[in-house]
């Protein structure tokens, strides 16, 4: 999976699959920097898929939790549309980027998105308040979600199609334990 495994390689001192693995290193987006935006956008980005907010989100019904709601269409005004891995399609689609989202769900290979689409996806306000609760800086979080939503939900999506939410939710959760965000 390239940028996930060395994520976990960099956690583990090697690959998912047991070989040892150097350090993670993004060329030409700032190295070990970049990593830890990585792993600062992770949770979030697992809380999207899941269609809960990040564990560090305040409040189990606020802040985070609520805004990804909204963004990924399971608030209020949005035609009954379902947040989670669904919403996030979905958003995809309504912002244009529908064939990049249908090539991380399909076994081809992963069709890249461009950091700038993360504001026509989540909205100025939702980029904001992601970066926020990452802790990092709103070009940080767009380069980190550009990179790691096209790989996050080819994982969660194996089989080329998109699980129902316990299969989700379980796959989520697992992913979560081996980055040790659990």
């Amino acid at each position: 999976m390239g940028l996930l495994d060395d994520l976990l390689g960099g956690l583990a001192g090697q690959t998912t699959s047991g070989r040892p693995q150097p350090q993670p290193t993004e060329a030409g987006a700032g190295g070990s920097g970049t990593s830890q935006a990585l792993m600062a956008l992770m949770p979030i980005v697992l809380g999207m898929l899941a269609n809960r907010g990040s564990r560090n989100a305040p409040g189990a019904g606020g802040g985070l939790a609520d805004m990804l709601g909204q963004v990924l269409g399971g608030g209020a005004g949005r035609g009954g549309a379902t947040g989670g891995l669904g919403g996030l399609l979905e958003q995809l689609q309504r912002s244009g980027f529908g064939e990049q989202a249908d090539s991380w769900v399909a076994r081809a290979a992963n069709k890249p998105i461009p950091p700038d689409a993360m504001t026509q996806i989540f909205g100025r306000d939702g980029l904001e308040q992601i970066s926020r609760q990452a802790g990092i800086s709103q070009d940080e979080a767009s380069r980190g979600l550009s990179q790691l939503l096209p790989e996050v939900v080819d994982r969660m999506t194996p089989d080329g199609d998109v699980p129902d939410a316990n299969a989700l939710t379980n796959s989520v959760d697992d992913f979560a334990r081996r980055l040790g965000l659990t």
